[in-house]
């Protein structure tokens, strides 16, 4: 395992010494350096408490290659930086002659990219800052030492103030035992259901015990229309066909200003009567769809809360996937927290609960649907929202179910779409008797989503308008965290960089973390310090600790693709030159060629309904010698004599032809080379390995890990509607045979391509995953001359 570590924050001898005599290992005088080693060393062997026991324990330990710690003890040597370092490997959770060799330590703490401190460490402060940074570097499992010591139950020996900060960041000092769950029911401004009466909706809570004693603590909530359930069955039976044909657009001079959404003012029902008001809820939850992010700090001295808003079980309202009632509905839960906003205790009864154990500070935390929620609530400017870290968001849903002008499937999903994603999240449905009430409204509603998002075109509109984030990002007055996967073909890349683009010109700190996966979770990958990161940056956020959290934290970290357990920084996603390939006829070249290349889309039945059953048959033959020849234009550099290091947004431009009045193009950008590359879908490294807290709720360690070699690897692709050559919203005319040129942004990398690799393109027309499958008889011709690819190079 190799360790990197982005929040750790450096500290002078002084404040090091003050917080370790915090925690109780400095406790008066500091005796000999040898003598305060061992000092340290019992103080962190919790579980046992008298002299014969840590004696035994530190015979479980390597102080040389040749000799254990108790003897070393017993020997009364003086500590040197090798024994130091050697135990500390192990305390670490480094296994000795299997994650590292004990006879070649400076070459191992090298690999493994262990802090140190250099310095004589017969000295008192030597061993006391070595210490410090001991207990702040991070285990094989992927805590901090100090974490693991309060998993052992190191604060429950002693007294300690809460919340508790060490090295900037909060610790777990709180009792996860006595966490308080119970559920309120907010007033939004919205009526969503057209009963009459303002929408009420459902909040699930857990707050620290400690709360009870007058302490008032920020909240992480996470905005979630699936943590009250999901309608698998109904979301299929909606989900359409994509085996259709591509159909001709009737051309138009359609302007943003004629489709431009604008908000209609609805009259809302009067707020309730409040009929009394209760300091305590009187309902309660037993387990939540957690994240366990959210868990990590609620052992933390954070509260936690999960609402899934409007049309969801045991919540008021209907589902609109990503409208404006939707983000109204979730600001409403924010506005509760800070004070500005009534809740209550039950749908009925009107009794009114405040939020008094609340510090009116709250960050959104969550990924996909979550994430594209706080990105949402972000643009409202709403008092007490200070952060989001948004993972794998939509910042706009056309580019999610749409793209250039062609209906387009997130990765995984085809034939899902906005009135497909409602269904499934309104989980209302559960509930018979209360959706008797709703069904019928329901049911007049999703039939106008259908017509209103339009797969007949997949042009832009104002229903995707509506649900476009972008133009509002200027509006954004909190700080944001965004975290992506660069193979997240679900919520794909561009998402995440129009976002980072949008806010480059926003008074914020934005901080941004790529990794290679797809669309996942990374606060379980042990090899970047996400909890710790997170930590220094929410608890600078959200309880005014003042640690640096905005200097210390890259502006930029992201995951190498072409070596396991390795993070970078960069200054900006975007490339400072380019590099340009021209198509020809058989490879990529540095200078324009001429000529023309001619593919059919049309493939003969059997071929294509095996491609529709198998979509990774056809990703994988798409790229090779062999049945699609003449179906695609593939082409390759030549093999690179240095390495590349491509840093945005690949762009084709291409002058074609289509045999029909109509016609779609999608490209891919590959990597060609024998190799072992990452997989984008992490490996099990310990099931339940990383607890997160003390007696509390534990998750899985999973790590990025090379796989098996292959011959390629997809870097980046686009679509594009030949009809859309302009804009997603203008239909261009086109006739069969005309030359048109076209130009399309691939999605954004950030990509390592080794010496004697080459590049590849694809350029083709159905995409058997995204597009629909009509297996239309088109022929598409390339002009070479004009064609061309850019890439952004660092």
């Amino acid at each position: 395992m190799k360790l990197n570590q982005f929040g750790l924050q450096q500290v002078s001898l002084e404040t090091a010494k003050q917080e370790l005599s915090a925690l109780g290992f400095l406790t008066q005088e500091a005796p000999a350096a040898t003598d305060l080693y061992f000092n340290f060393l019992k103080k962190s062997f919790v579980l046992v408490q008298d002299e014969g026991g840590f004696v035994a324990k530190m015979g479980n330990y390597l102080a040389t290659p040749t000799s254990d710690l108790a003897a070393f003890y017993q020997s009364k040597e003086t500590i040197t930086s090798d024994v130091f370092y050697l135990v500390a490997l192990q305390l670490l959770e480094f296994e000795a002659g299997v994650d590292f060799k004990p006879e070649n330590l400076a070459e191992e703490l090298k690999k493994i990219n262990l802090p140190t401190v250099t310095g004589d460490f017969s000295q008192v402060d030597t061993v006391i800052e070595a210490w410090y940074l001991l207990l702040n570097s991070h285990t094989k499992n992927g805590l901090a030492f100090i974490d693991k010591l309060a998993n052992l139950g190191f604060y429950r020996q002693q007294q300690i103030e809460k919340p508790f900060f060490f090295n900037g960041k909060a610790q777990a000092v709180f009792e996860t035992e006595k966490i308080i769950r119970e559920v309120v029911y907010v007033e939004a401004p919205l009526d969503t259901d057209d009963d009459g009466q303002r929408d009420l909706l459902k909040l699930e809570i857990l707050r620290p015990g400690e709360t009870e004693d007058g302490l008032k603590v920020p909240t992480l909530f996470t905005a979630s229309p699936y943590s009250q359930g999901v309608n698998g069955p109904a979301g299929e039976a909606l989900t359409y066909d994509v085996n259709q044909p591509l159909e001709r657009k009737e051309p138009n001079d359609t302007k943003y200003e004629d489709i431009q959404y604008q908000p209609v003012e609805k009259k809302l029902p009067a707020e309730r009567v409040v009929a009394g008001s209760a300091t305590h809820a009187t309902e309660t939850f037993v387990k939540e769809n957690n994240h366990s992010l959210n868990d990590f700090f609620l052992a933390r001295g954070f509260a936690v809360v999960y609402g899934a808003g409007i049309g969801t079980k045991d919540s008021d309202g209907i589902q609109t996937c990503g409208s404006v009632e939707q983000t109204t509905a979730m600001v409403a839960y924010i506005e509760w927290l800070a004070g500005n906003r009534r809740a209550f205790t039950n749908r009925t009864d009107n009794i009114e609960i405040k939020a008094w154990w609340s510090n009116k500070k709250v960050a959104m935390t969550g990924k996909s649907y979550l994430g594209t929620l706080a990105t949402a609530c972000a643009t409202r400017q709403v008092e007490g929202l200070e952060t989001i870290i948004s993972e794998a968001a939509i910042s706009n849903w056309y580019q999610y179910y749409r793209d250039n002008g062609l209906v387009i499937a997130p990765g995984g999903f085809p034939g899902e779409d906005a009135d497909v994603l409602a269904i499934e999240t309104y989980s209302k449905m559960q509930n018979a008797g209360d959706y008797l009430h709703s069904k019928k409204f329901f049911e007049d509603y999703l039939k106008q989503m259908a017509e209103w998002q339009d797969r007949k075109t997949g042009n832009y509109n104002t229903f995707w308008d509506e649900r476009n984030y972008l133009p509002f990002i200027k509006d954004i007055q909190c700080d944001v965290v965004m975290v992506h996967g660069l193979n997240d073909w679900n919520v794909k890349p561009r998402q995440v960089a129009d976002l980072w683009d949008a806010l480059k010109e926003v008074p914020v700190a934005k901080k941004l973390i790529l990794h290679q996966g797809q669309h996942i979770y990374i606060n379980n990958v042990p090899s970047i310090d996400f909890h710790d990161m997170m930590n220094l940056w929410l608890s600078h956020k959200l309880y005014e600790v003042e640690n640096n959290a905005k200097e210390i934290l890259p502006d930029i970290v992201y995951q190498a693709n072409t070596d396991a357990e390795t993070w970078l920084t960069a200054k900006d996603w975007k490339g400072n030159q380019l590099e340009t390939l021209y198509f020809g006829e058989k490879a990529l070249e540095t200078e324009p060629q001429t000529g023309q290349m001619t593919f059919k889309d049309q493939l003969p039945e059997d071929q294509f309904t095996a491609y529709t059953k198998n979509i990774e048959k056809w990703e994988r033959e798409l790229k090779e010698a062999g049945p699609m020849d003449g179906h695609r234009y593939l082409a390759k550099s030549a093999v690179l004599s240095e390495e590349l290091f491509l840093n945005g947004r690949p762009k084709v431009t291409i002058r074609v032809a289509s045999s029909q009045a109509l016609g779609m193009l999608s490209v891919e950008l590959i990597d060609f080379g024998d190799a072992k590359r990452l997989k984008p879908v992490p490996d099990v490294l310990v099931p339940k390995g990383l607890q997160l807290g003390y007696n509390w709720r534990e998750d899985n360690v999973v790590e990025l890990k090379l796989g098996a070699p292959t011959p390629h690897k997809l870097i980046s692709r686009g679509h594009i509607n030949l009809q859309n050559r302009e804009n997603p919203w203008k239909v261009n005319d086109l006739q069969a045979g005309e030359f048109v040129e076209i130009e399309l942004e691939l999605h954004p990398t950030m990509y390592h391509l080794p010496k004697g690799r080459q590049i590849g393109l694809a350029v083709y027309g159905t995409d058997f995953e995204k597009t629909v499958r009509g297996n239309q008889d088109i022929e598409y011709t390339l002009d070479l001359a004009a064609s061309r690819i850019d890439l952004p190079i660092e």
